[in-house]
């Protein structure tokens, strides 16, 4: 049990250095073409991965449209707006925006899917609103308009992947875990193809091992190693406990942006995660 616990913790680490890793990527290279090759890098691994762990999985066409729209919520606009608002915003800031996902997705389900919550998730949802609220007031006060606009765009993506968990709940158990992957990077790839071209002029500046090391990172750990370290750990642990160990992002992505990036943490930034985190807390907590 230990060892599913540790999988599952690592996974949610590597999701918050990630979005320290992107900060720099969207620094350097224009997003839609770092997002394309994200894409690109993950087929090549899963294709072989599916084909040795689960051959001769048949994908009916109602789920491959599924998976499409998947791929277009959950990949496209997701790296899209963490991207594009990393640009604008710090990786502390985009970490906590991030940590706001379990309550979007509750709250995704009570409005579309007509799932009852909890009063508990009613409550993460307003702490988590109220984290949001208290950077971005502190921004406005501050006069500094972009970093307000980065955390929006942000939040963006977080309200697109929700809507790809929520779009996965309608296939769960009819498309295995890296057959699904697959599918998903190859339709994201599709996707965001007519956006990256006309980017691929930066493609040089991959020379750079140390840039080129940062995208391979980001592609093979964001899309392929956490997947499986999540599901693995998730073959032992409930998915109710595994919930709390999302508390990890936030955590990760304060460390990453504070130790490596040298960005400062202030004390709205501690009632900010202080709020976020007992959200997410809430939300993914186990019920006994």
């Amino acid at each position: 049990m230990i060892l599913a616990y540790a999988q599952l913790a690592l996974a949610m680490v590597l999701v918050g250095a990630n979005v320290g890793v992107a900060k720099l990527l969207a620094d350097q290279l224009p997003i839609a073409l770092i997002a394309f090759l994200r894409c690109v890098l993950a087929v090549l691994v899963l294709w072989p991965l599916a084909r040795w762990l689960e051959p001769r999985t048949h994908v009916p066409r109602d789920a491959r449209g599924n998976l499409f729209l998947q791929a277009l919520f959950g990949t496209a606009i997701y790296n899209a707006g963490l991207l594009a608002g990393l640009r604008l915003t710090s990786a502390l800031e985009g970490g906590l925006v991030l940590a706001t996902l379990p309550a979007v997705v509750a709250i995704g389900a009570a409005l579309w899917l007509r799932e009852t919550l909890a009063p508990r998730q009613w409550l993460a949802a307003g702490l988590a609103g109220s984290g949001m609220a208290a950077i971005t007031l502190a921004r406005i006060g501050a006069g500094d308009g972009g970093a307000w606009l980065g955390n929006l765009l942000v939040f963006l993506g977080v309200c697109g992947e929700a809507i790809y968990v929520l779009l996965a709940k309608r296939i769960a158990g009819r498309v295995p875990v890296l057959t699904a992957s697959l599918w998903m990077q190859a339709f994201s790839a599709l996707v965001l193809l007519p956006f990256a071209a006309p980017g691929f002029g930066a493609v040089p500046a991959l020379a750079d091992p140390s840039l080129a090391a940062l995208l391979v990172f980001h592609s093979l750990t964001a899309s392929v190693l956490c997947l499986l370290l999540w599901y693995q750990g998730l073959k032992r642990v409930p998915g109710g406990v595994a919930g709390v160990f999302t508390a990890f992002l936030p955590a990760s992505a304060a460390a990453t942006a504070v130790l490596l990036l040298g960005e400062s943490f202030s004390a709205i930034h501690a009632l900010g995660f202080a709020l976020t985190g007992t959200s997410l807390l809430l939300a993914t907590w186990p019920r006994r």
